[in-house]
């Protein structure tokens, strides 16, 4: 059974950092191409960052700033946000890249307010 597990989001103030984690089973991990995606309210789910096994690619919106990484021993794969600004609040996803549609988390919750 495909699972994907996310975890890390919370309330930040903008410019503060979080990490996000997301646990998987039921893929071949080690060579999948994984995935953070994110949805803000009434708006359409969007990729944010995608790895492979050694390369890593960013949405303009937040490059320079979020930072994918993988832990091919665990099966989990992170996301670190710098920089957070209030149009990053959204709930966070994590699915192998393209997405399994069927195989959705409940997501993270992200939210930057001061």
């Amino acid at each position: 059974q495909v699972r994907f597990v996310e975890s890390g989001g919370g309330l930040v103030q903008p410019g503060g950092s979080l990490r996000l984690s997301c646990t998987t089973s039921g893929i071949l991990f080690t060579s999948s191409t994984m995935g953070w995606y994110r949805q803000a309210p009434g708006k359409q789910r969007e990729l944010v960052a995608s790895i492979t096994r050694v390369f890593t690619n960013y949405a303009e919106s937040v490059k320079g700033r979020f930072t994918i990484s993988r832990d091919n021993a665990d099966n989990t794969v992170y996301l670190q946000m710098n920089s957070l600004k209030p149009e990053d609040t959204a709930v966070y996803y994590c699915n192998t890249y393209p997405a399994r549609p069927s195989n959705w988390g409940q997501g993270t919750q992200v939210t930057v307010s001061s």
